[in-house]
């Protein structure tokens, strides 16, 4: 806490004028007065110095920061203080004392017989007038009567009420008045006595059975006021929330942590906290909700909901008998069809003697579930909890493998790990394999083996023709007539020659047109991927509102590259993919 005195500038002008020439303006703390300071300061933070100490000889808390504890250099303080941060009495505003409070009734302390000028014309008081008068209007006021001149109202004070005082259920309450009360009980209980003692004169025995009365209705009064209990008086039942004293707690049943989970704020233990033992006083709730006749009827609900969802017009309990008729009916036309269905298999393929065997582990005369008994003969471990499989099929080897296919990856391809080889079905070789790099197809081999086709084709065209030529010239000592055919020949084969270039052009633009198309799709299913994973990362409420309007019927190019690129979840090594 900094002490450092905040002085006016007036005070300074002041202190210069009373001073005169010997102190010109008061002198700065040199460096060595400000190190002293925060020594102090540290000091008393630290609790090896004092703390400093008010006008009033209160210690200051030297925790208290430099803005809290300084006083505004208008304050006007000489050292260390914090009146500055108390209220101010000068501001402060002065509440009502609690024995002071609003008047009731009127002032009867004075008698007036006479009318007053200026009072209430109607009643004669001289705190309101006529058009304030509460009183019924009479025939003849009290102004011409000057009879039934009623009492004065009290002049009320203006409060100034605190928070406490708005709120205070006893203020301007007269402890004189609580003497009415016991005036009257006491009067109730003298004329009780009398009634006692006058039978007491006419009847000595009827003494005893009085007693024997109150003692009755105090016992009443016991149970009645009895902690734990919450009594309804509109339904006339008592409610107990609290468990009785003397009962054995449920968590004290069993002590494991491991045992049956008890809920504290409902007072619940659902499942069996001794399952182990053969007969234990408590089952757990479940017990009474899964037993007796709790079952039937959640199966006689069920049937009913099923039945009226079917357009039969039924009800629990509205017709209790009815529905339990239906059930009967619907059990045995149920059973009666089993067994016609049944009856009806075993005519048609037979196997009949087959249903009369004996179980599986009477015949074999051993079980692979693993029990172990007690010497009482009650189960101490029962099997263990069978771990659900795949629905896939698991470690199946085929072809010599001795691994599954996609335990080996590399560079992109899935394979075996046993031999290396990226072919799913293929014969295993063992380590010999590991040895032997198997190059796999690209799909760019296709296309370069298209263009090695067409090149070889165009070559085999150009030496079609140039023999042609040459044996063209070779015959001209031919006849016309056989020139004409050569050349119409030759026209024909040229013409059909280019129809196939063309038909091929057409071939490879419709192929461009698909590729691009494909290209085009499989581009646009990766930003719809990337802005479904960004519109799922957002917020709802920060989510656009057209993000889910595109609703149009894809194209056979998009569906081809969503099933390129769709997530495969039932996939294992999907995750690993990129």
């Amino acid at each position: 806490m900094a002490t450092n005195a905040r002085v006016a500038v007036s005070q300074i002008l002041r202190n210069k004028d009373e001073a005169g020439d010997e102190e010109d303006e008061p002198k700065k703390k040199s460096r060595e007065d400000w190190r002293k300071a925060k020594e102090l300061e540290e000091a008393r933070k630290a609790g090896t110095a004092p703390a400093a100490v008010d006008e009033t000889g209160k210690d200051i808390n030297p925790h208290i920061p430099q803005y809290i504890s300084s006083a505004p250099w208008y304050y006007g303080t000489s050292g260390p203080t914090l009146k500055h941060q108390r209220p101010q009495e000068d501001r402060e505003a002065g509440f009502t004392k609690l024995d002071t409070y609003y008047y009731k009734g009127v002032d009867n302390t004075k008698v007036v017989t006479k009318f007053r000028k200026g009072a209430c014309e109607n009643c004669g008081a001289m705190t309101h007038k006529k058009k304030d008068c509460l009183e019924r209007p009479r025939k003849i006021g009290a102004k011409f009567s000057n009879a039934g001149i009623a009492a004065d109202e009290f002049q009320q004070p203006s409060l100034n009420l605190s928070y406490d005082g708005k709120r205070d259920r006893w203020n301007g309450y007269d402890p004189s008045q609580h003497k009415a009360i016991i005036e009257e009980y006491q009067k109730v209980e003298d004329a009780k006595r009398e009634l006692r003692a006058q039978k007491l004169e006419q009847d000595p025995t009827a003494m005893e059975d009085d007693d024997n009365a109150e003692e009755d209705e105090d016992k009443y009064v016991d149970e009645v006021d009895m902690p734990g209990t919450k009594v309804d008086s509109k339904q006339r039942i008592t409610v107990r929330n609290l468990r009785i004293r003397e009962d054995t707690a449920k968590y004290l049943r069993n002590l494991d942590p491991n045992s049956a989970y008890y809920d504290p704020k409902t007072r619940s233990m659902r499942d069996n906290p001794d399952p182990a033992a053969a007969e234990s006083e408590y089952a757990g709730e479940n017990f009474v909700r899964f037993t007796g006749d709790t079952c039937s009827h959640a199966a006689a609900q069920l049937f009913a909901w099923d039945a009226h969802a079917r357009g039969l017009d039924v009800h629990l309990l509205a017709e209790p008998t009815k529905l339990q008729v239906l059930q009967r009916e619907y059990r045995e036309k149920k059973d009666q069809f089993k067994t016609q269905v049944k009856q009806s298999v075993l005519e048609k393929y037979g196997g009949a003697e087959h249903l009369a065997a004996p179980p599986r582990e009477l015949l074999l005369a051993q079980t692979e579930v693993f029990t172990v008994y007690n010497r009482d003969g009650t189960l101490a471990h029962g099997a263990e909890k069978q771990l659900a499989k795949s629905k896939y099929e698991e470690d199946v080897l085929i072809n010599n493998h001795t691994a599954v296919w996609g335990s080996y990856w590399k560079d992109g391809q899935w394979g075996y790990k046993c031999c290396h080889s990226y072919i799913k079905m293929s014969y295993c070789v063992g380590e010999a394999g590991k040895t032997v790099v198997l190059d796999v197809q690209e799909p760019n081999t296709t296309a370069t083996k298209v263009t090695a086709e067409k090149k070889e084709k165009a070559k085999s065209d150009k030496s079609d023709s140039s023999s042609s030529e040459s044996s063209s010239d070779s015959s001209s000592s031919d006849s016309e007539p056989e020139i004409r055919s050569k050349t119409e020949k030759t026209s024909k084969k040229k013409k059909n020659k280019k129809k196939a270039k063309k038909k091929k052009k057409k071939d490879l633009k419709k192929e461009k047109r698909v590729e691009d198309k494909l290209k085009k799709a499989l581009e646009k299913e990766e930003r719809q991927q990337k802005r479904a994973d960004y519109l799922l990362s957002v917020d709802e409420r920060k989510r656009p509102y057209n993000s889910m309007v595109e609703v149009k019927a894809p194209t056979e190019d998009e569906m081809e590259a969503y099933m390129m690129k769709r997530r495969r979840e039932e996939d294992p090594m999907s995750q690993f993919l990129s």
